[in-house]
């Protein structure tokens, strides 16, 4: 287990960990600031599981958090590492999985250090949610694509950037159904999916598939569907 060293790693942000951390202890809790978490973590756990098989992989979670969908993952016979620079939500993340006997392996650690010695050392990388928070996610981006194996999968999931996710995931979903803190997103740092799949793209990564995060305000329902302008997902895969 890697412990934290000294000082702040240049692709984070002290702020967005601050909250992260002052989060922690309602990771698990399916009605506090995480519930759409966990309501969105079945569709993206089954839809990753349709295209890559989870059972038997090596698998590394980047910006786990609280382990959400890295226990998920476990669940599902894959051999998982979780990595987060969030101490707080990372002890959460520990004892929850030693609480239900899910074997997950957590450490402190940014995506860019992990991948120092561990080149393709993965089946499949997922970043959820994540680069939305970073300043540099080209560099996250880059580490993922160094850490799966050749042939293999990394999947990402962010927020697009124009005026319609301005009003429905920061306006609506921030200030006026509340279901996020104010200030969770920035709208200058979310990303469109042609910028992320082009940076994916110069790290050697393929676009396989690709997936929209729909809500339902009236039903507090999540699915994924086509339309990619507001949340999305995409699966890339390295050339073999």
């Amino acid at each position: 287990m890697h412990t934290p060293t000294s000082g702040l790693h240049p692709n984070a942000d002290p702020a967005e960990l601050a909250r992260f951390n002052n989060l922690a202890t309602r990771w698990w809790d399916e009605q506090s600031e995480f519930k759409p978490l966990h309501r969105i973590n079945p569709h993206r756990l089954d839809w990753i599981d349709a295209l890559c098989s989870l059972a038997a992989r090596q698998v590394l979670d980047v910006g786990c958090g609280g382990g959400i969908l890295a226990e998920s993952m476990a669940r599902r016979g894959a051999s998982v590492t979780g990595i987060d620079l969030a101490e707080k939500p990372l002890q959460i993340a520990r004892w929850h999985a030693q609480g239900q006997q899910v074997d997950v392996n957590y450490a402190y650690s940014s995506a860019e250090a992990w991948a120092d010695g561990r080149a393709a050392q993965y089946d499949v990388v997922t970043c959820m949610e994540m680069l939305e928070h970073v300043p540099q996610p080209a560099a996250v981006i880059e580490a993922c694509a160094a850490l799966v194996k050749p042939g293999g999968w990394v999947f990402f999931s962010t927020i697009n950037r124009n005026p319609l996710s301005y009003l429905m995931a920061i306006v609506g979903v921030e200030y006026v159904l509340r279901i996020l803190p104010v200030g969770t997103h920035q709208y200058s740092r979310l990303i469109k999916p042609a910028e992320l799949t082009g940076m994916a793209r110069n790290a050697g990564l393929v676009l396989a598939d690709q997936r929209g995060l729909g809500y339902n305000a009236l039903t507090q329902r999540f699915r994924l569907h086509r339309f990619m302008g507001v949340g999305y997902l995409l699966a890339m895969q390295k050339a073999a």
